[in-house]
Parts: C-alpha cells; structure tokens; sequence
C-alpha cells in the first residue's frame, strides 16, 4: 500500500515487464486489472515508456491492450474491471491496481472472486495487489485486513507524501483535499469518504452584513438557479454574479428565496407561486436560470416561452462533483459572499460531502435536513466559476473608443454601432482584452448584422 503520487502505476508497469520477460512461462496470458479505462490507458502508457526508454521494441510486441513477449509468446494484458469476464481465466501472474478505491458493487465483488480463485489453477500463479487505502467498508479495507495476518500474504505499507515531495508540493496537496481524502489518499489511512462540507468559520466568513437583497446593478451578468424540492423538501432560488475584487474573483449571491411545502398541499410546494416568482427574478436580474430537468422540465419550459434563457444542469456523477468541489473551494478560498439568512446557515452547516468514486464526491443531507439552498448556490457557483474572467479593455473603431467591460451588457455600445456594418478588422485591440473575447464579440457582430 502507497500513498497518491508514489509511482504505483509506473512501477507496476516496470514489474510486469521485468516478469514478462525473465520469468514467464511460455504462451502464458497474465493479466492487469485496473479501476477504469482510463487507469488501464496510464498503465500501457507506463509499459510503453519502459520499452522505448530500454529499446526494448524486438523483445516485447505491444498492441492496444496487451505486451507480448515475442521470444516465448507470454502476454499480458490490460484490462477493466469487468467480473463476469474475468472466470474461466488461467493467468500466471495477475495484478489489481487501486483495489480500495473499486465501488462496493456486486460486480467489483464477483471480479475480485474471480482473481483470487484464479490463483491456484496455474502452477506458480501469482497475484499481486497495489493500492492506496479507500472506504473501510470497501473491499480493499477487507483484503487489506486479511494480509496483515495471513502467511499466504507479503505486505508493505508506504504511506505519503511522497518523499520527494517539497513543502509547497504538501501544502498544495492538502489544500486540495477533503480532511478524509488526506487520510485516504495520502496517509494510508482506512477512512470513510464523509465530510462537512465546510466550517462555521467557513460560513460566517462568507456572511455579508447589512441587506439580505442586492439590487440589480448595471453592467452585471446575472445567473439564477432553482432546486425544486420533492414532496416534503424545501424549494430554492438563487440568484448571484460574479465580480473581481482585490483578493481575486469572488461569487456574490445577491438573493435567495426558499419556499416551504404547505399544509393540505400533499407536503408539496405551490409550485405556481414558484414560477410565478422565478420568472419576475429572471425579468429584473436579466438573469438566465440553470434548473434540473429531472425537478422542473415543464415549470422552466414556461418560463422559456417567456423570453427567459435556461440553462438545464445535468446531475451526473461528473456533474454533482463539479457543483460539489466548486462550493467546497468557493467556500475554504473565501470566494463566496452569502446573504445573512437563517435557512442558508443551516443548511451549509449540515450538508455533507460524501464519496460515491475514486475521487468524485457530492452533496448529500443528512436525515431531517434540507440542502436545497445549497445546491441551488452551487448551481450559481459552478455556472460562474467555470468561465474565465475578461480583462477590461477598449475597441478603437471610426470616431470613437469603446470600453469594454467583463460582462456582455458591458459591451451594449459596441453592439449599437453594429448597425453601421463596420468591419472587424478596422478595430485596434487596444489594452489587455484576449483573442477569445475579440472573438465573441465578432460572432455577436456578425449575428446582430444578420438581424
């Protein structure tokens, strides 16, 4: 067992082709089982480097998936978790690759079933298992228990940071790391993937004195979300922009609104009031609406048919971790500013980040909260931290400068002169404004002279 950043792929990479070619039988298949295709491609990529580095391209033969040793026809291949697969096997040398971070899955369970009773049916046969430490409930936590008393096991421990690591190589690390992710990942420690989202310190920093409501400022660009709460949840709507100050780019979350299921309603919201309110904040924000699908495809495909833009926020894995990681970091970067609201405390003092994968985590309340405000802020946050800031700059066009600002209703002067077809090219970048904005503001030229 090595922490993360330990060369585990790599030097598994450089064992099985010391294997492959000294110790081998003849015509034997072996086999590496790796977390998921992409740790299956690091491993190849692992074995590739080895045999140009060594110039060893006449011994072993490599293909998309496998290495051959051209000598006696040994090969091992690289392959995905897949259980149902993996019986009927006869390997000599088997190698599982991050065994603790494979999901508690039946299919995870039968596959490391079929390696282990794999094991004898080959004279010699070998399995070797290479990992840092996961979930103590996962099957990594398991095995790994078994080893340390077994006399059928040898077994290391190297926990992290690596030694070659300098002080702002750890400090970096830690930093972005969850508290149980640096147990995990890094330490070696069995610890379950389940922290607070943030800190009361965290959240109180992040409060803003005075209004509770910001106005709408000119020049802004405005995003709004809405979580609709399921039969007896809290719905929320969100509204907030993004502004640079002298610290860096900070979220500010101008407005929330939360409504409660009432009595005699089914221990659902009205929902009528909510789009009735969700369209008059888009109207005087000018805001666009993120929303999932799942929750409120037919109340936004009202407010679409209003004139308001939606945006649908798809809740994958890949999705519920990006919302997840953006506010964890928006918050423990203090670049968040949240309105003074009892609900919303709360609410971010009792959400948890859990695991669900190797690296993925997602929000998730505990039993008699709500997370609602949450995941509608998150929305928000991901929205605008995803977009890189514009410089402020200045177009030189006939008889006049334009400033451009961060923000497309920054650039409403410009778009009037569109009229006067003028072309792009007599424009003179004139400060620090990048190649993409000058791009957009081209596209948006060329639609609105169409128009």
């Amino acid at each position: 067992m090595r922490g993360r950043g330990m060369s585990k792929t790599t030097d598994v990479g450089a064992l099985v082709l010391v294997l492959l070619l000294t110790e081998a039988p003849a015509g034997s298949s072996s086999h590496v089982y790796a977390a998921d295709e992409e740790q299956a491609e690091l491993t190849l990529d692992a074995m590739r480097g080895f045999i140009d580095r060594a110039q060893l391209g006449a011994q072993l033969r490599v293909t998309s998936s496998s290495v051959t040793n051209t000598a006696n026809g040994a090969t091992v291949t690289v392959e995905t978790s897949d259980g149902a697969s993996a019986f009927g096997k006869r390997p000599w040398l088997q190698v599982v690759d991050e065994l603790a971070v494979w999901p508690n899955t039946s299919n995870a369970r039968t596959l490391w079933s079929a390696i282990v009773s794999a094991v004898p049916k080959v004279p010699g046969g070998r399995l070797i298992v290479i990992t840092t430490a996961g979930s103590p409930t996962g099957i990594g936590a398991k095995v790994w228990a078994e080893a340390e008393v077994s006399t059928h096991w040898r077994t290391s421990k190297s926990p992290g940071p690596a030694p070659w690591w300098n002080a702002d190589d750890i400090d970096a690390t830690r930093t972005a790391l969850s508290a149980s992710e640096w147990r995990r990942l890094i330490l070696c420690e069995f610890a379950e993937g389940d922290d607070a989202l943030t800190s009361p310190e965290d959240v109180e920093a992040a409060i803003r004195s005075g209004s509770a409501v910001l106005a709408k400022r000119t020049g802004i660009e405005y995003v709004a979300a809405l979580d609709v709460g399921t039969r007896r949840d809290l719905t929320a709507l969100v509204v907030g922009h993004a502004e640079q100050r002298e610290a860096g780019r900070v979220v500010v979350i101008d407005r929330v609104m939360s409504w409660r299921p009432k009595d005699g309603q089914g221990g659902r919201v009205d929902l009528g009031d909510v789009e009735a309110a969700t369209l008059r904040i888009c109207k005087e924000y000018g805001a666009k609406l993120r929303f999932d699908r799942m929750q409120a495809e037919q109340l936004t495909s009202n407010i679409a048919r209003e004139g308001i833009r939606t945006e649908e926020y798809v809740f994958s894995s890949a999705g519920a971790n990006r919302l997840a990681r953006s506010i964890w970091g928006s918050l423990r970067d203090r670049a968040l500013e949240l309105p003074d609201d009892d609900e919303l405390r709360r609410e971010f003092l009792a959400v948890r980040l859990i695991e669900t994968g190797p690296g993925t985590v997602k929000l998730q309340n505990p039993p008699g909260s709500h997370d609602d405000i949450v995941v509608a802020v998150g929305m928000v946050v991901t929205d605008l931290t995803q977009r890189p800031a514009l410089r402020h700059g200045s177009i030189t066009m006939p008889g006049s400068t334009t400033a451009l600002g961060s923000t497309p209703a920054a650039l409403s002067i410009e778009r009037q002169r569109a009229a006067s077809h003028i072309p792009l090219g007599v424009m003179a970048l004139r400060t620090g404004f990048d190649a993409e904005g000058l791009r957009r503001i081209a596209a948006e030229r060329s639609r609105e002279c169409r128009s």
